[in-house]
C-alpha cells in the first residue's frame, strides 16, 4: 500500500483514529441501510455531507500526525527532510482537490 514500512502514529493517536474510521464505517453503513430503506434522498445527501466532513476530518488527523512525527523527525535527524516536507505537499495538495 504505502512505500514506508513503518509508522510514526503514536499509540494514542492511533486509537484515536481507529475510533473515528469505525465511527466512519458506521455512517456509511447508515447510508447504505438508508437507501435499502428508500429513505428520502434529501435526508441520504445530508448523511453523504456528514460522512465526507467527517473523512475530512480523519485525513486532517492523519495529516497532523504524519507532520508531528514524520517531518518532525526528519528535520530533527537531518535524515530527507526535504522529501518528507514534499512527501506532506504533495498529500496536502491531494486532500484539497478531492
Amino acid at each position: 500500500m504505502g512505500e514506508h514500512e513503518h509508522s510514526y502514529i503514536a499509540s494514542g493517536s492511533k486509537d484515536d483514529l481507529l475510533k473515528r474510521l469505525r465511527r466512519i464505517e458506521g455512517q456509511t453503513r447508515g447510508l447504505q441501510r438508508m437507501v435499502e430503506e428508500d429513505t428520502y434522498c434529501i435526508d441520504i445527501l445530508t448523511q453523504v455531507s456528514a460522512t465526507t466532513k467527517a473523512l475530512e476530518s480523519f485525513a486532517l488527523g492523519l495529516l497532523d500526525e504524519h507532520l508531528a512525527h514524520c517531518v518532525a523527525h526528519a528535520i530533527e535527524t537531518g535524515d530527507g527532510a526535504d522529501e518528507k516536507l514534499a512527501e506532506a505537499s504533495r498529500a496536502i495538495a491531494r486532500l484539497v482537490r478531492s
